[in-house]
């Protein structure tokens, strides 16, 4: 079977095929780190990281490039009001969003390549751009470039734009551009801006642009040509545009696939932090919400598709993926955690037609609830078989309970001892009581337990407990 994709620039679902049998290369637009990171920005982490996941899952070397803005319009504006270093507002979010990542299994890039630490590449970049006469230093010599839209012949085709159609600025615009439509390439220095925010070039003092940041750390770690290029649908214009048409204009042929997913909504709006509408990891796991159940509530869904966000979904996916957990511990504490081997076809099927994890979760569900069949019947090969399959789907999912990445997820860990030993002392008299057939007591012991949120399931090898829902 072959992995099928779409394919933004075509509009299509095409089948993958890689520049170089057997290796790929995936560029991510990464995060402008100028606050803290919400759950929208995470939701890009979890899709591409199952791509990833998937692609490694089917004997695939990837190298996976995803990149950090580390210098920016907002950041600058953050620092001015503050009165800290940008760089410090930079590498504080950074390690914010790095702890975020670690807390959802996504695995760590291969390189994280920071816009600051690749301005030659921009300048070469830049100045073959301006010799290939698709960009000019403005006139007034402030140090800005200015990519020349109108010198790309298939500037709007890969978000359906007609640059005819574009519209001028009502302000005015920047009077040293050629065309309303041409973008900064470089910006030189602005006296409103930290005086550290700034690096020398051919053109005088200034920092990048946005765009030119991309194309020159995508050719830098994945070459001239590479296989995917990824990113949240509202990226697709003007960024990705941007980057396609500086690349292309600099005679690169750039990315083969652009494969972006859709966006989180918090109300009728994206999840954006100039917006104010945001929700954090930190606000989650306050609602008693483990990373792992974040991750799948994230995953679940198709990555084309449009999550609406609410509390009430979240918690749904929390106790739909606590029904995946049980079974694996229940399974794994009969006939041993086991070693996880291949996929279910039906499951590869799911992720190869551009990656359908709900259909591939579909195949979860059903493969456990064939696992807790043979748990009822006592069925050791039917249970080893079930939760073989169940984990080798979840590791592609990044969701695997027994990932030793999830063992710090427990209830506190200080705590755990103490609450094992106090439920285990409950369900020894609730053991004795029906021993002695006096269920009233029984029933009383498990009542008080489930008013705890300690869920008490009676089995073969004897009372199990998890904490569930009060």
């Amino acid at each position: 079977m072959t992995l099928r994709l779409y394919d933004t620039a075509t509009r299509s679902v095409r089948d993958f095929v890689p520049k170089t049998p057997g290796q790929v290369g995936i560029y991510l637009c990464g995060l402008t780190v100028q606050s803290t990171p919400h759950i929208g920005h995470l939701r890009s982490a979890v899709n591409y990281d199952v791509l990833r996941r998937w692609l490694l899952h089917t004997n695939h070397d990837v190298t996976f490039i995803r990149n950090i803005t580390d210098v920016d319009d907002k950041i600058l504006d953050k620092a001015t009001a503050s009165g800290r270093p940008f760089w410090s507002i930079a590498y504080a979010n950074r390690l914010l969003l790095d702890a975020d990542y670690r807390g959802l299994n996504v695995l760590p890039a291969t390189y994280e390549p920071l816009a600051t630490a690749h301005i030659p590449e921009m300048h070469e970049l830049i100045s073959a751009l301006i010799e290939l006469g698709h960009a000019y230093p403005a006139t007034g010599g402030n140090g800005d470039v200015y990519f020349d839209v109108p010198s790309y012949a298939d500037y709007g085709a890969l978000s359906g734009q007609n640059p005819d159609e574009m519209r001028p600025p009502t302000d005015g615009g920047e009077p040293d551009k050629r065309d309303y439509r041409d973008f900064a390439l470089w910006k030189g220095v602005k006296a409103d801006e930290p005086e550290d925010a700034n690096w020398p070039s051919p053109w005088g003092r200034g920092r990048p642009g946005w765009h030119i940041e991309c194309s020159a750390m995508a050719r830098r770690y994945l070459g001239d040509e590479f296989d995917i290029h990824g990113g949240g649908l509202d990226l697709t214009f003007p960024h990705h545009e941007n980057e396609i048409a500086q690349s292309r204009s600099a005679g690169l042929p750039f990315a083969r696939y652009w494969v972006h997913h859709a966006l989180l909504n918090l109300g009728e709006a994206k999840m954006s932090k100039s917006l104010g509408n945001v929700i954090d990891a930190a606000s989650v796991q306050a609602m008693g919400i483990r990373m792992v159940e974040l991750r799948y509530y994230l995953g679940t869904p198709h990555y084309r598709s449009r999550i609406d966000y609410s509390d009430e979904a979240l918690r749904e996916a929390a106790v739909a993926y606590r029904r995946i957990e049980g079974f694996v511990q229940r399974a794994a504490e009969v006939v041993g955690p086991g070693r996880p081997k291949d996929v279910p076809p039906a499951f590869a099927a799911a992720m190869n037609d551009d990656l359908n994890t709900s259909a591939a979760l579909a195949v979860v569900h059903d493969t456990i609830r064939e696992g807790n069949t043979a748990l009822a019947a006592g069925d050791e090969t039917g249970i080893r078989g079930a939760l073989t399959e169940v984990r080798a789907m979840l590791g592609v999912l990044g969701l695997d309970p027994l990932d030793p990445a999830w063992s710090g997820e427990e209830t506190k860990s200080d705590l755990k001892p103490v609450v094992d030993s106090l439920v285990k002392l409950a369900l020894e008299q609730r053991s004795q009581a029906r021993a002695r057939k006096d269920w009233s007591a029984a029933d009383s012991v498990r009542d008080q337990l489930k008013n705890a949120g300690i869920q008490v399931e009676d089995t073969p090898a004897g009372p199990r407990w998890t904490v569930g829902e009060h």
